[in-house]
């Protein structure tokens, strides 16, 4: 137990590297270079004091709840935490108020980590993966509405109708590249193509597997989007790329076999997800909240569920693990009562 105690530092780092389905404390390091470099070039270092709040909060929260400690361990209760204090900051304003509210949001974040444990996944086998993120995060933003010392920032939102159809969006190859990897940084909300590629570098680091499938969900998610005339100004900046780039991985790599049956059915879904990316931006937008990860959440929940009619399939791997990515070293959850 003591050494246990006193590796939360890679813990925090584990957590970390887990939103892209990874365990690796250097891959966790290089996300945090990467969100370090997006708030160096943007002069606004808030996004990367909430993720480092967030993750170590969640994970500390996880320990006093006596959570699963190979679970800890492997920092599947740190990710949803590291995502929920990065994307606070993102869209709620500064303010002794705001670091408040992330260490309540991430703590709740773990809580709701082994809620969906204890239904999606122990009932059903559906890995909870970001929806703890989703649920807390929604719930956050539209709840910093209510309350006078929080200041939600950003542009009023837009609806797809707010877009002229039918103008011709052909990006030049250098923006294409920049689209590339800003889909890949959007999933920790950063627009910085540099952060992207340093993001991306981390996964290849952990699983070359993994580093291809991100790097083909990008381009599948590039291609549908400026195909199907969205937005070009949405597009550029990853927005309509980073939940199909989580798709890919976790359809394509991580939760089911790879194999060539399964790397068509990852491509339906990564194509699914844009337009679903597409329709939660619509249906969400009125709210004032963004969609975050839903778009990937929705369709992989959709994609996993029928696994078991599908060969190769591997049960144990997939159906073992009780929370949060399911990574092949977790074990069930369990909470104190």
């Amino acid at each position: 137990m003591a050494a246990h105690k006193n590796n939360f530092l890679i813990e925090a780092l584990k957590g970390t590297s887990q939103v892209f389905f990874m365990e690796n404390p250097i891959t966790g390091a290089l996300f945090f270079v990467a969100m370090a470099y997006a708030s160096y070039a943007s002069g606004n270092w808030t996004t990367t004091i909430g993720a480092a709040l967030g993750v170590c909060v969640a994970t500390l929260t996880a320990r006093l709840l006596d959570c699963d400690e190979p679970s800890v361990a492997a920092g599947l209760f740190g990710f949803n935490g590291v995502l929920v204090g990065a994307a606070l900051p993102t869209f709620i304003a500064a303010a002794p108020q705001l670091w408040a509210y992330v260490i309540v949001g991430a703590a709740a974040s773990t809580v709701i980590t082994a809620a969906c444990s204890a239904t999606l996944t122990a009932k059903w086998g559906i890995p909870g993966s970001t929806g703890p993120f989703v649920l807390t995060g929604w719930l956050m933003v539209a709840g910093a509405y209510s309350f006078g010392g929080l200041h939600v920032t950003g542009d009023a939102p837009k609806l797809a109708t707010d877009y002229v159809q039918g103008v011709v969006f052909l990006p030049q190859p250098m923006e294409l590249v920049q689209i590339f990897f800003c889909n890949i940084g959007q999933v920790y909300l950063l627009g910085n193509e540099i952060s992207g590629a340093i993001i991306l570098l981390g996964i290849f680091i952990a699983s070359v597997p993994a580093g291809i499938a991100a790097a083909a969900g990008s381009l599948v998610a590039m291609a549908v989007a400026i195909g199907m005339g969205a937005d070009p100004a949405v597009v550029s900046q990853g927005l309509y790329g980073f939940s199909p780039v989580l798709t890919a991985l976790a359809v394509g790599v991580i939760f089911l076999k790879p194999s060539p049956r399964v790397t068509l059915y990852a491509l339906l879904a990564t194509i699914t997800t844009v337009f679903v990316q597409g329709a939660l931006d619509v249906i969400v937008a009125p709210s004032g909240i963004p969609s975050f990860t839903a778009p990937y959440v929705l369709t992989m929940y959709l994609f996993i569920a029928p696994k078991k009619l599908m060969a190769p399939h591997p049960h144990q791997p997939v159906e073992g693990h009780m929370i949060g990515h399911d990574h092949p070293t977790s074990a069930p959850t369990r909470t104190a009562a």
